[in-house]
């Protein structure tokens, strides 16, 4: 099992920026993935970013293309989401996930789930 623990949610005004982090209590296959999934209220969960754990590669949903960049930290086993240019439909709980497999940009693929943290946008 792995737990996975999210940190740096909060409130910030539109234009601005945001990194969230999230740590991976153990890396369990060596084949691996970790990203960034959202929620906002009333919509489906929808990809955010994910980073395939052997080659670094990322990828990103076009909505945040150019403003968020995901990296890693391998030997933390933790990623990071750093967010700029903020709008307000980036409100959202986002949802740190992790799967044993390739790297997917579809939720049920993701084995792991963090509690998620909430990101708010005011105009």
């Amino acid at each position: 099992q792995v737990q996975l623990v999210e940190s740096g949610g909060g409130l910030v005004q539109a234009g601005g920026s945001l990194t969230l982090s999230c740590a991976a209590s153990r890396r369990t296959a060596s084949y691996y993935a970790m990203g960034w999934f959202r929620q906002a209220p009333g919509k489906e969960r929808e990809f955010v970013a994910a980073v395939d754990w052997n080659d670094g590669i990322t990828h990103y949903a076009d909505s945040v293309q150019g403003r968020f960049t995901l990296s890693r930290d391998v030997a933390k086993n933790t990623i990071y989401l750093r967010m700029n240019s903020l709008k307000p439909e980036d409100t959202a709980i986002y949802y740190c996930a992790a799967v044993e497999r390739s790297v997917s940009t579809v939720a049920p693929a993701y084995d792991y789930w963090g509690q998620g943290t909430q990101v708010t946008v005011s105009s």
